[in-house]
């Protein structure tokens, strides 16, 4: 994964001045969020959506068949298993290189943000709070927390300020509810973050999180409508 990521791009309806960074989920491409990105385009006409598509490689958990990846996944489920440290990172340095190149092309790191579901959720995440840049925020849908065990010493100062909107469906059952709330759980405790449960204070840093109660792994119009407040509030239109 070396090479630059390819891209689906969708410009801004009017002045470029943010960059929203949105990471599809396993099996999935870039479009699959793109009618999301136009959905929004509406309200947010000076952002500018990047939809990578992750490369195709065999997935261990589907018995190695071959399909579009951030890392691989060695068992579904289970809030222990094994994980491909190896694949993460690399996706990690394919992220901050998207990040790099909106920055060099002029936009501030602090008007990008970087989001994604389920995998996606989980790069986007690691990449946040790691990244050397401070980014406007981070968006997790349906994710987690991986590599816990070395995210700690990862982990860069301005991630305790960073606004992160989190979302998870109750019955989710790819990735689990109670594998978000032990990420939370995690994150308050061992890496010092804010968990807010109410939006008010997001922009001072830390989660607001928000729980689904019949969704499965998916998104639905409720989360979609919380999510747009949120990127409405952290990326505001600029001159």
């Amino acid at each position: 994964m070396s090479a630059a990521l390819k891209v689906l791009s969708v410009a801004p309806r009017a002045k470029h001045t943010a960059t929203i960074i949105f990471v599809h989920g396993l099996g999935d491409t870039g479009y699959g969020w793109k009618p999301v990105a136009d959905m929004f385009s509406g309200e947010m006409q000076h952002v500018k959506w990047v939809l990578p598509h992750a490369p195709t490689i065999p997935v261990t958990a589907n018995g190695g068949m071959e399909m579009p990846g951030w890392f691989d996944i060695y068992e579904f489920g289970s809030i222990n298993a094994r994980e491909d440290e190896e694949g993460m990172l690399k996706t990690v340095h394919a992220l901050n290189q998207l990040i790099t190149a909106e920055v060099d092309a002029g936009i501030p790191a602090d008007r990008i943000l970087l989001g994604g579901f389920s995998q996606g959720a989980a790069m986007s995440l690691l990449t946040g709070i790691t990244t050397e840049r401070r980014l406007a925020g981070l968006a997790v849908l349906s994710g987690w927390l991986p590599i816990r065990a070395k995210v700690k010493a990862m982990m860069n100062d301005h991630a305790k300020k960073l606004p992160i909107f989190w979302g998870h469906g109750k019955m989710d059952p790819i990735v689990k509810y109670d594998r978000a709330t032990m990420s939370l759980e995690y994150i308050k405790s061992q890496l010092g973050m804010n968990i807010l449960f109410s939006p008010d204070k997001v922009l001072e840093g830390g989660i607001e999180f928000h729980s689904y109660d019949f969704l499965p792994h998916s998104v639905d119009d409720k989360e979609l409508a919380d999510l747009k407040t949120f990127l409405k509030k952290v990326l505001p239109p600029r001159d």
